[in-house]
């Protein structure tokens, strides 16, 4: 298929490859594409990782396609036979679909394909044997480098989860439960001042409704909060850089972070917009 310019310039070939927007890091055809690369991050270990599998799959791909010759094939054979093989063989990785859905979990799980949910248990991809003997024989890193870089990448994630929940223990205690137990008392008082002057239940019954749900989450995000930190001090005194960062993963970042998220999204709809300090969701999108 061809791209008509109207004639300004010469038809161009569409890219008929499959773009797949789902993915991060996705191979579009002949090459690796990186998708919306965070401010913090950095190319470069990815590049280091994917030019050393291409030396090495290049070094093995000479050695298969020498050992056809010396069998008598012509090289032109050789190279095709070889190239037919990786093809075949590579078949059970390449996926069009949604990298993100649950589709793909489980065709990875049948197709026998590893399909590691977090950053820690990830990170022992650096420190395999195969991975080990990769850098190595292609003069990248030394065994030692390829260590080092595991902690330092461990030791940043550490760091990162660690930010992240005292920023969230610091807003949730200094600005939300506040912010939610001012409103809380302000329905106490309309409720109690409803009461006393006679009117019937009824009349208030819709400040308690809120006041009960307003209640539930400020309970839960106290909680939470409390326990996230004890967490948080557990994990700090377990020496192992590696069990550190798994565990910080399992007792703090997947017990707490989305539920403590769940309960102050909740209240960020329950309490009075004047007593929230914090931009809400709309004010972000929609600037006042």
């Amino acid at each position: 298929m061809k791209l008509d310019l109207h004639r300004s310039i010469p038809e161009l070939l569409l890219d008929n490859t499959d773009r797949n927007r789902t993915s991060p890091f996705a191979f579009t055809g002949n090459k690796f594409e990186f998708r919306a690369v965070g401010s913090s991050a950095n190319c470069a270990n990815a590049m280091t990782i994917l030019n050393s599998i291409m030396a090495e799959t290049l070094k093995e791909f000479k050695r298969e396609v020498d050992a056809l010759i010396e069998k008598g094939e012509k090289k032109e054979i050789a190279i095709m036979h070889v190239i037919r093989e990786y093809s075949v063989s590579s078949e059970k990785v390449l996926f069009e679909g949604n990298n993100y859905s649950e589709e793909w979990q489980n065709e990875a799980e049948r197709r026998g394909l590893p399909n590691v949910k977090t950053t820690p248990l990830a990170l022992d991809a650096l420190i395999t044997e195969k991975a080990n003997k990769l850098f190595e024989n292609n003069n990248v890193y030394t065994h030692g480098e390829l260590h080092a870089r595991h902690e330092i990448e461990l030791e940043k994630y550490v760091k990162m989860v660690q930010i992240e929940a005292r920023i969230m223990g610091e807003l949730c205690s200094s600005h939300i439960l506040p912010a939610a137990i001012k409103y809380q008392n302000t329905l106490l008082t309309n409720i109690k001042g409803l009461k006393e002057v006679g009117l019937p239940e009824s009349s208030y019954a819709n400040q308690k409704q809120i006041l009960g749900r307003l209640s539930e989450h400020i309970n839960a995000v106290a909680e939470m909060v409390s326990k996230m930190i004890e967490a948080r001090k557990e994990c700090n005194g377990i020496e192992d850089t590696r069990e550190r960062a798994v565990s910080y993963n399992s007792k703090v970042k997947e017990p707490f972070f989305d539920k403590i998220r769940y309960h102050v999204d909740k209240l960020e709809l329950l309490v009075d917009d004047r007593e929230w300090g914090l931009p809400k969701y709309r004010e972000i999108l929609f600037l006042r």
